[in-house]
């Protein structure tokens, strides 16, 4: 049941904030249902990319997606992840986990930041998008997260998009990234003998889906400007919570 509620949770922030699923994923698999650390971290690729790349056709039926920001940003930070989750196999959870941390925080950071520091939207530097969804990538594969705690910030302060605009593009970059990432990790992993719990990576993901249906429909009556703020909250919240249960 506790593990229900949470792919529900999962699906809900997913679709309402374009992001964070894998922030809910992770401790979700770690510390309601007591998987293995590397196997957690690799699940939870699987379950968010897969609610993403389905909560994303709501989306991209209204239009809600930039597709120059999903190719731009979305193509080099699938190399990017394929790169960082091949160096995640040089260190510990453990230091994963304490770096996806950290990431929470900065992103919690940019997304707390006047709105007035944002590109003007509808500004695009190919340069600098290219760039940033490598180093995205890169970051993404090593913690083994969706990424989407770092897109959105990047979309809506670096991008210039809207944050109405950044969350459905953010959900489609998710799911590319994630599938290269779980598909490395996968490899990493069978490698090394260790299996994956299927049934469990399903129940996640159908709850999921369900709670992205209500965050879709709720996230109509929620203030823009909000969104922002909300999600800084959610990070610093979620990243304090990580760190008292695995670091200290």
């Amino acid at each position: 049941m506790q593990a229900i509620i949470g792919a529900l949770l999962i699906g809900f922030v997913l679709s309402v904030l374009g992001s964070g699923g894998s922030i809910l994923t992770v401790p979700v698999l770690l510390y309601l249902i007591g998987m293995q650390a590397e196997l957690a971290i690799a699940s939870s690729l699987c379950i968010v990319g897969a609610i993403s790349l389905i909560s994303s056709i709501g989306f991209i039926k209204q239009k809600k997606v930039s597709w120059p920001h999903v190719f731009l940003f979305g193509l080099p930070g699938m190399a990017g992840t394929y790169l960082g989750a091949w160096t995640s196999t040089f260190v510990t959870s453990d230091i994963q986990l304490m770096v996806f941390v950290m990431l929470m925080l900065i992103g919690a950071v940019m997304m707390w930041r006047n709105q007035s520091s944002r590109c003007k939207a509808g500004e695009l530097n190919i340069i600098k998008i290219l760039s940033q969804g490598l180093a995205v990538g890169v970051v993404t594969g090593f913690v083994g997260v969706g990424g989407g705690f770092l897109i959105v910030p990047a979309l809506v302060l670096l991008g210039g998009i809207e944050m109405w605009l950044a969350i459905g593009t953010s959900l489609v970059i998710i799911a590319m990234n994630s599938l290269v990432g779980f598909v490395k990790y996968y490899s990493l992993l069978s490698n090394k003998g260790l299996e994956f719990d299927w049934s469990v990576i399903a129940i996640m993901i159908a709850g999921g889906l369900v709670g992205s249906i209500a965050g879709q429909w709720i996230s109509q009556y929620l203030p823009k400007a909000i969104l922002q703020k909300i999600f800084a909250v959610f990070l610093v919240m979620m990243a304090l919570f990580m760190l008292s249960k695995s670091i200290i």
